[in-house]
């Protein structure tokens, strides 16, 4: 074995240098051929075949190194160069074919010996010209399968490769089209269902043209190939398969197109387009709604609640976090509720009772502010997007772009002008809230006043009474009045106080102390100074009843400054708590304003 190597050895050195100089012996080149060294042996057999066409064996064996070509040449990049060698492979074996003889081989018998067998009839070791025939008419049409299959494969691949291109072309093509994923959804029309389909289609033509390139290159020997097709989901428009794949690699990853189709036109006809229609028949309900406001002058709050569809807009704001409709409708509701406020106010309306009056304009105010916002943010928007986003819509209810802006902006100048309106009526009533009317006098019944104020409060019981002094030339006078919804006292009285204590230099210092019973039948209210008059302070105690008005009032001085009243309904007598630090003092009075203690 190792002499044969190194005989192989030898002559392949010598033939290098006889390729460029020295005659090829054919009988050195067989030792090469007989090895299967064909990469070794082809360039001197060429040249051998150059010099000479009468070896029917040199013939022979120059299809076997074409063949064994087919076999090492890149089924897909070097295809021509395959099939080139197929036909190469089959000329060599017709020649050899036509030129081999039983004369031939008797001849060169040295040159067959592969095809060398024991004949079983004479038991001798022989050479047949048909085992050789037959050899050579295997090879020939093997090359011939190999060839036509090579090219089917290559066939099979080149369309796959097409199409899958042609897929992520078509993809693209979508994909430039929508500048995001809630835009491709909410403009899809009829020429994007085609192309949707278009994609499906081809899609689906390039995995059979892929899976009938596999099923042929399975039926390769020495294929070199073994793709499978990896699918990737597209999850993302904006995001997912631009891409496109390298079909040279085994684990070929392809984005999914014909399952992202499926998945779009469904989601468009069975959501986006329902949806469409849902947009429609529920401003078709809103308009009905209206009518009914402006026809029979009737609230509709109740309506507008039953059609409120939380459902829905939650469906559609799944592709649009701020869908242009559902402001617009909100807008329209706004309005309607506004309107159905202000119908189901008009029975009170004229009411002399300031805070149900004030209670209903706050409350109309509210809607109409409410509407003015959403108008203005309405009148904000891109309506070039939003009329592209919601075609189908703004073609159905309004027929065009510019009959919807002058909706809006109609609504936006209504808002403002009744808010303007109601801003100032608003402003008025709540004035009126502020005083009590008595003739012609008006008592403030909140703390913050102008010095120029007659009346000064020194308790004020919310939504009660109100307790104070009123200066007419700088002489102090009692007070005392309920507090109505009308802001016209029901109760009220005036009476003196100590005119000497309770001057209006001396209000910083002087406070008041209130008491009412649970029924509001009768009431104290107990003024004093918080300055001492000799070692004692000045108080002035009144009692008032609901239905008899001032009971009487009496003046007293106390040790202490008072901190509480307590009234005792069993015996009628009203306790004064006087206290100074941790000491205190109890000053009692009977029901008829006689210091008892």
């Amino acid at each position: 074995m190792i002499q044969k190597v190194s005989l192989l050895f030898f002559l392949a050195m010598s033939f290098t240098g006889s390729v460029f100089g020295q005659k090829v012996k054919y009988k050195d080149l067989i030792v090469l051929l007989e090895a299967k060294q064909f990469e070794k042996a082809e360039p001197f057999l060429k040249k051998y075949l150059k010099d000479n066409q009468d070896n029917p064996n040199a013939f022979l064996y120059m299809g076997m190194i074409f063949q064994e070509k087919t076999f090492s040449n890149d089924i897909l990049k070097l295809t021509d160069i395959l099939v080139s060698n197929c036909d190469s492979a089959s000329l060599f074996f017709d020649k050899a074919y036509n030129t081999i003889t039983e004369k031939e081989i008797r001849r060169n018998d040295e040159y067959y010996q592969m095809y060398s067998r024991r004949d079983l009839r004479t038991g001798e070791f022989g050479i047949k010209l048909s085992d050789v025939r037959l050899d050579i008419e295997t090879r020939v049409k093997s090359v011939k399968e190999r060839k036509e299959k090579v090219k089917e494969t290559k066939r099979y691949f080149v369309a796959a490769e097409k199409l899958f291109l042609k897929s992520v072309q078509s993809f693209k093509e979508i994909y430039d089209k929508y500048e995001s994923e809630s835009a491709f959804y909410l403009r899809s029309d009829d020429g994007l269902m085609a192309n949707l389909h278009k994609l499906t289609n081809t899609f689906d033509s390039a995995q059979n043209a892929f899976n009938s390139y596999s099923a042929s290159l399975k039926q390769l020997s020495k294929a070199g190939y073994n793709q499978q097709l990896n699918l990737q989901e597209i999850l993302n428009l904006k995001k997912d398969g631009l891409t496109a794949p390298d079909f040279m690699q085994d684990d070929l990853k392809i984005w999914d197109y014909k399952r992202w189709s499926k998945s779009a036109v469904e989601t468009i006809e069975k959501v986006i387009n329902p949806l469409r229609d849902r947009l429609i028949t529920y401003d078709i309900a809103l308009n009905k709604l209206h009518e009914k406001i402006k026809k029979d002058s009737v609230s509709v709050s109740t309506e507008l609640l039953l059609l409120d569809d939380g459902l829905f807009y939650g469906q559609l704001k799944k592709y649009d976090a701020d869908p242009m409709p559902i402001e617009f409708f909100e807008m329209k509701k706004t309005e309607m509720r506004y309107q159905s406020n202000m119908i189901s106010h008009k029975p009170i309306r004229d009411t002399s009772n300031v805070k149900l009056k004030l209670a209903y304009l706050t409350e109309e105010l509210g809607y109409i502010r409410k509407l003015d916002s959403v108008a203005s943010q309405l009148a904000k928007r891109d309506l070039e997007t939003d009329s592209k986003n919601y075609q189908h819509f703004v073609t159905k209810s309004f027929g065009t772009k510019a009959v919807l802006l002058s909706l809006i902006n109609s609504t936006q100048d209504y808002a403002r002008r009744e808010r303007l309106k109601k801003q100032i009526e608003w402003e008025a009533t709540i004035q009126a809230t502020k005083w009590v009317i008595s003739g012609a006098d008006s008592i403030p019944v909140f703390a913050e006043q102008s010095k120029e104020l007659r009346f000064k409060p020194l308790v004020i019981v919310d939504e009660k009474y109100t307790v104070g002094l009123s200066f007419r030339d700088s002489v102090a006078t009692g007070y005392f009045y309920s507090i109505t919804p009308t802001r016209l006292p029901d109760v009220k009285a005036n009476f003196e106080v100590d005119a000497v204590s309770f001057t209006k230099r001396n209000l910083p210092i002087t406070k008041c102390l209130s008491y009412a019973d649970v029924g509001n039948q009768i009431y104290y209210a107990l003024i004093y100074s918080e300055s001492k008059v000799g070692d004692k302070f000045p108080v002035t105690l009144v009692k008032i009843y609901r239905t008899g008005g001032l009971a009487w009032v009496n003046n007293y001085k106390v040790v202490f400054t008072p901190t509480e009243l307590t009234f005792s309904n069993e015996n009628g007598e009203l306790t004064i708590k006087t206290t100074a630090g941790s000491e205190s003092r109890l000053v009692v009075i009977d029901k008829n304003g006689k210091q008892i203690q």
